[in-house]
């Protein structure tokens, strides 16, 4: 598999790996830079350890045994041991040091230790006496811890002396060390990135399979996030978006084959009226008239059905200019209703209004005209004969919102199909039909307006008995 250094895969490793190296080579460094002050301390703290447990024994366990577990304890922890009784002679001593103990090098003690009777003096008031010397034959720093005995059988002097500094060995044995957890740990964080990278990665690896597909106008895709919420969230995020697409051309599908068919029909009797014009009727002044008025009018329809797209598409695609002013809501019903009279009389139909005397609201006046005409045209092409059709107006209960509605006694209209009459060429039973007087296109201009107002806009309907459409928009004012 080729390397992406701009993938997640090798970023993630990258991360883990540079992460991982920083925090060794800084433990490095300070361990590094930090084992001979430590050492240093260390030995220091074990030297007057060593101390206090060499008086232990000899006051507390003075016998044999004692006192060669105490000496043994200095020898264990790399130092040399003088004990002197008052008299100034040697009774203990214990050395692990060799030629490194400076009791054994006298030419590099210091001037007031320089014999047993000096050294005796240096405690004689019972005050510890600590040094440190660089021993010229080993060239290392050493300590010279003293301490006064008192026993009821005597007292003890005690000398003990150890190095200050960790041998070279010592120190070159632990950066080796070092060097190998370094590289343990470093394969170890390249092992861990790698193999979380991989889980990181893999569902984003295979929705991108699943987007080709979709790419490729195949709505199979399914896409699976795995295990990680942000990738479970993208993944519902594209299997919407596949669900929308799949849906989307479906309906520009349907839109091609019906707005072919809007425009074929009138095409057709265009062309059928104008040949019969030209070959029967055109000398014919009444037939002629008919013929040319079929004509006219399957033009105005045509006209009708491309300023409505027109409007449509302006309307969803946000470009259409609104322009908003305070209207009276219920004089603009009382208008439509006295244009559409010739309809309802038509129709032998009942119409109930339950408005009030005035209902003000800041909208565009011409686009809501378009909504309560669509909501009255489409109840009376739905009601029957000697059925009602009640319009009402009024404010919700929050008298921030106008609501408006029509209600009709028609046929009404499936559950399953409610959601989808604001589509523009849905196959409802109700809506998919073509009018002399309609393009189709009423409610999903009504919708564009809702949401050019940011209103809100819908429709509940009971088979047989008949549908309610509405609109709602907050009530407010021109400042």
């Amino acid at each position: 598999m080729k390397l992406d250094r701009y993938g997640i895969r090798f970023r993630v490793w990258l991360a883990f790996f540079l992460l991982a190296l920083v925090i060794v080579l800084f433990i490095g460094v300070l361990q590094i830079g930090l084992i001979r002050p430590y050492y240093r301390n260390a030995k220091i703290r074990t030297v007057q350890t060593v101390t206090d447990n060499i008086q232990a024994d000899l006051i507390d366990n003075g016998t044999v045994t004692g006192i060669n577990h105490a000496l043994q304890e200095a020898v264990d922890n790399n130092a040399c041991v003088f004990i002197y009784n008052d008299q100034g002679s040697l009774i203990y001593r214990a050395d692990s040091l060799g030629t490194g103990c400076i009791f054994n090098e006298e030419s590099i003690l210091p001037e007031e230790l320089a014999t047993a009777e000096d050294r005796i003096a240096v405690l004689q008031d019972g005050t510890d006496y600590s040094n440190n010397i660089v021993n010229t034959v080993t060239g290392q720093e050493m300590i010279l811890y003293g301490r006064k005995i008192s026993d009821v059988l005597g007292n003890y002097y005690l000398f003990i002396n150890s190095p200050l500094e960790p041998v070279d060995s010592v120190v070159t044995f632990f950066s080796n060390q070092y060097l190998a957890y370094m590289l343990l740990a470093l394969a170890g964080a390249s092992l861990l990135a790698f193999y979380i990278s991989a889980r990181l990665t893999k569902p984003i690896r295979e929705m991108k399979q699943q987007a080709q597909k979709l790419a490729n106008a195949d709505y199979s895709a399914s896409f699976d996030g795995g295990e990680f919420t942000e990738t479970k969230e993208l993944a519902s995020t594209l299997n919407g978006a596949n669900e929308m697409i799949k849906r989307t051309d479906e309906l520009r599908r349907d839109l091609m084959a019906n707005v072919s068919h809007d425009i074929r029909t009138p095409l057709t009797n265009i062309k059928a009226y104008a040949e019969m014009i030209r070959d029967v009727s055109g000398k014919d002044p009444e037939k002629r008239e008919k013929h040319l008025n079929v004509i006219l009018r399957e033009t105005d329809y045509m006209n009708s059905l491309v300023n409505d797209m027109s409007e449509l598409s302006q309307m969803q695609s946000g470009t259409y200019q609104l322009h908003l002013a305070n209207m009276d809501l219920s004089m603009k019903i009382r208008q439509i209703l006295e244009t559409d009279q010739p309809l309802i009389e038509n129709g032998k139909l009942k119409i109930v209004t339950e408005i009030p005397e005035t209902l003000t609201m800041y909208a565009d006046e011409t686009k809501i005209g378009q909504v309560i005409s669509n909501y009255l045209s489409n109840a009376i092409k739905h009601t029957p004969a000697g059925k009602t059709i009640t319009v009402r107006a009024f404010i919700l209960k929050d008298e921030e919102t106008v609501h408006f509605e029509v209600q009709d006694e028609g046929e009404g209209i499936p559950k399953e199909e409610l959601p989808l009459i604001w589509n523009r060429y849905q196959k409802s039973s109700r809506s998919f039909s073509r009018s002399l007087t309609s393009t189709g296109l009423g409610l999903s201009i009504v919708k564009a307006i809702a949401d050019a107002h940011h209103g809100t806009c819908g429709a509940s309907s009971t088979l047989g008995k008949g549908s309610t459409f509405w609109f709602e928009l907050k009530e407010t004012h021109e400042a």
